[in-house]
């Protein structure tokens, strides 16, 4: 299931991770995650920083960036199961901007991942899952989250 957000009271601000998946963060221990695309805005150290096209971080690389205090204005952000390999092609890396896939429903940029976190402009979130379960517990949390294939 996709899901967008666009305006709600449980985040300070489009797309602060901590409070994004607040309710499914004790599922996302058994993930390598992909961020590419990215645009941010960081208040304290994280294991990121500009310049690079693409970063791979492990389960407590991702940790520290979920719930430091970091507004991500672009990018997106992909789990990958750490049983799976990796699977990614540095020529064709994961975007947004002027990406019409992105409101597609079911469309995951990385053939293996699981879970895809996209921050369009400091406007909108969406969050697309190939995990029933995990997609039930983020829409029990956040009700007000849209269906992507209704928003748009």
């Amino acid at each position: 299931m996709n899901w967008i957000l666009r305006k709600t009271d449980k985040l300070e601000f489009h797309t602060n991770l901590t409070e994004l998946l607040h309710p499914i963060f004790e599922d996302l221990k058994n993930f390598n995650w992909v961020l590419s695309d990215l645009d941010f805005i960081a208040h304290e150290e994280i294991p990121i920083e500009f310049g690079e096209d693409y970063y791979i971080l492990d389960e407590k690389e991702f940790e520290k960036l979920a719930k430091a205090r970091v507004q991500i204005i672009w990018g997106v952000i992909s789990a990958i199961p750490k049983s799976e390999a990796m699977e990614l092609d540095k020529n064709n890396l994961p975007y947004v901007e002027g990406n019409d896939d992105i409101w597609k429903d079911g469309n995951l940029q990385l053939p293996n991942s699981l879970i895809e976190i996209i921050a369009f402009d400091s406007s909108y979130t969406i969050i697309k899952f190939k995990n029933l379960n995990l997609s039930e517990k983020f829409k029990r949390h956040f009700d007000e989250a849209i269906e992507l294939e209704k928003y748009k």
